[in-house]
């Protein structure tokens, strides 16, 4: 039976790993090594929970909600507001056409708060709806709300005029 759980956690982790560490890449602004370690770390939580996982409708979602949990706590846990800066990952099979604006999307990312990042990956990048964010994030439907368009206003600012010209030319 302990084979089975195993065999089970192992092909789920090994469909999943690439999801989350492109959504964990997202969350951190590029930072792949902190990326792995949320990767680690939700990896690690789900397996003690693999017994019960078949009572979880859905153990991807669950895993993305882990993931992004993880996140917040780290960068709740921070002592400091340093941002570490290391290289963007490889762009897979389905990254954009576009490298110049992957990038510059990916800094204006990095530039907003935790929470902020979370709820535009979450339901922007994880196509999420506002009451499935908000059970990721642990907050209401209408903080969730609020959130979604304050980080957008605040991701168009930090756009400033090259969300304008990126609109017009992709």
């Amino acid at each position: 039976m302990r084979q089975g759980r195993t065999d089970g956690f192992r092909e789920f982790a090994a469909g999943r790993s690439g999801h989350l560490y492109r959504s964990a890449c997202l969350l951190t602004s590029g930072d792949t090594h902190l990326a792995e370690d949320l990767v680690q770390e939700t990896l690690g939580r789900m397996y003690l929970l693999w017994g019960r996982i078949s009572r979880i409708d859905n153990p991807a979602a669950y895993a993305q909600t882990v993931l992004v949990r993880a996140f917040l706590t780290h960068q709740r846990r921070r002592s400091a507001g340093e941002r570490p800066v290391g290289e963007f990952p490889e762009p897979g099979a389905a990254a954009a056409a576009d490298p110049a604006l992957r990038l510059t999307l990916l800094e204006a990312l990095g530039r907003l708060a935790p929470k902020d990042r979370a709820v535009l990956v979450l339901r922007y990048w994880e196509d999420r709806s506002v009451e499935e964010t908000a059970d990721a994030m642990n907050a209401s439907s209408a903080a969730v709300r609020t959130r979604t368009t304050r980080a957008l206003a605040r991701l168009r600012g930090e756009l400033g005029g090259s969300s304008a010209e990126f609109a017009a030319t992709h």
